[in-house]
């Protein structure tokens, strides 16, 4: 049987869902498309995805692709799904590819945000996708930080457990290249960080935008900053800034 390889471009709330990743127990978005898919399919399909997105997290542009023996055409599987899914997950564009093709493997950046509101009042329509931070933030200081995690470096400071088997010696360990980190403000109460790179390690993005607020909240200096990045230890940095912030905008192919 000749299986055809198809291509998901995913959007979703990670509100109330654990992750992306498939578990035994609650419901995570990997196995809610699933579900889906072996109904329509009568197949039993395993969705491959760029990454694992942590409960909570978002995206605008999460890419999964699975194979099917079947003659669905695209159309079907977009009008389908959508119709099937929860509203908290929409599939945006279904085309078929190259039998090669893997989400995860043949993907060469991503792209993350993290949205956070330094206004007294956060608006209730925002709370799931944006972190209420009351506070002043010295944004000179944090571009400063920015300059520094620009390129090539090892970013095991900012590394949680789990993201990757440290036993294993080869590969590039936690070494890691980002391509741009800015910080953008909408307004004088909206901002944004951005982070375009290679790769990212588990809870990299929380764990430097928790280190990278304390230093627009004047709890750590820049010279400090640099010196977590050197320090390759975890226990250095900041804490983990909550999931509900983050988005996944873009996977590059």
């Amino acid at each position: 049987m000749t299986m055809r390889n198809i291509r998901l471009l995913i959007a979703f709330d990670g509100t109330g869902y654990c992750g992306w990743q498939r578990q035994q127990h609650g419901a995570t978005i990997q196995g809610e498309i699933e579900n889906r898919l072996r109904r329509m399919t009568g197949e039993s399909v395993s969705l491959h995805g760029a990454g694992r997105t942590d409960a909570g997290v978002h995206a605008d542009g999460m890419v999964a692709n699975f194979h099917t023996g079947g003659t669905i055409p695209c159309s079907a599987f977009f009008l389908g799904l959508n119709a099937m899914l929860p509203p908290a997950i929409r599939i945006l564009h279904v085309d078929e590819v190259r039998p090669e093709f893997h989400a995860r493997f043949v993907a060469t950046g991503k792209q993350y945000v993290y949205r956070f509101h330094t206004g007294e009042v956060l608006m209730p329509q925002q709370r799931h996708f944006c972190l209420h931070l009351p506070a002043s933030i010295d944004c000179q200081a944090v571009r400063a930080c920015l300059s520094l995690i620009m390129g090539t470096h090892d970013f095991a400071s900012f590394e949680n457990t789990g993201s990757r088997d440290k036993s294993q010696t080869d590969g590039r360990g936690s070494i890691r290249t980002l391509f741009a980190a800015n910080l953008h403000q909408p307004n004088d109460e909206e901002y944004l960080f951005s982070f375009t790179g290679d790769g990212f390690l588990r809870q990299m993005v929380r764990n430097l935008v928790g280190t990278l607020l304390e230093v627009g909240r004047s709890r750590r200096s820049v010279d400090n900053f640099e010196q977590i990045l050197l320090a390759k230890d975890r226990t250095a940095a900041g804490p983990t800034a909550p999931a509900h912030g983050l988005t996944l905008k873009k996977v590059f192919y």
